[in-house]
């Protein structure tokens, strides 16, 4: 094979490696809220533990990458992509770890309903997850206009989010005693958003990777 040939092999390797990974912290996101659905604790200590292989993947993915960099010493489109990949593990890896600060909140929470709370929180759940599969599949799939459909999505999580302070508010007028819990339910709330917040990461990365430009300002 050309050298070319064996570069595009290893392309086509990590964006198969990338696809994974996303997959893997996608599925897990739903595990999470199918054990809370089913109260099963034990499947959230589970999820816990799994975290440790979404950040082996990622540093195997950063590994290939800074591999690439050094002996295939790419430019424009090839190195804009590596670049982009880097960053976005990076993302996905950050999605996995609130997933696992959330699993963690649901066990302090004795697996009560997040409804129990606020009605917009399970629609936030919905909107976050979504949010998170079409980033990524923007990304391996080089699809620019679901990049900026997921960017303009942020707003309603952002939203929802804004929502769910205002009903803990209401919640905490009717249940004085329960402001810990109010705490923590928030938080869930807030890592959500910050799910969204690294789905639009992820989308920005998928532009750049097209265009070389981040915002206004231009990279590579």
């Amino acid at each position: 094979m050309s050298p070319r040939t064996v570069f595009e092999h290893e392309l086509k390797e990590l964006k198969d490696n990338v696809t994974t990974m996303g997959l893997r912290v996608e599925e897990t996101y739903a595990e999470l809220f199918l054990a809370l659905e089913c109260r099963n604790e034990e499947e959230i200590y589970r999820i816990l533990k799994s975290d440790r292989v979404v950040n082996e993947m990622e540093r195997n993915i950063e590994s290939r990458c800074l591999s690439l960099i050094a002996k295939q010493q790419p430019v424009a489109r090839d190195l804009r992509t590596i670049t982009a990949s880097l960053k976005v593990v990076t993302d996905i890896e950050r999605v996995g770890d609130h997933v696992s600060d959330i699993a963690e909140l649901l066990i302090r929470l004795n697996m009560n309903p997040l409804s129990s709370y606020s009605g917009h929180l399970e629609p936030m759940v919905k909107a976050a997850k979504e949010m998170i599969r079409a980033a990524i599949e923007a990304f391996v799939s080089r699809n620019e206009e679901a990049a900026k459909d997921v960017i303009e999505s942020d707003d309603i999580v952002d939203d929802l989010f804004n929502k769910v302070k205002q009903d803990l508010i209401e919640y905490l007028k009717k249940e004085t005693k329960n402001a810990d819990e109010c705490i923590d339910v928030l938080m869930i709330a807030k890592y959500l958003e910050k799910i969204g917040d690294h789905a639009v990461n992820i989308a920005e990365w998928e532009l750049f990777q097209e265009t070389g430009e981040i915002g206004d300002t231009r990279l590579l």
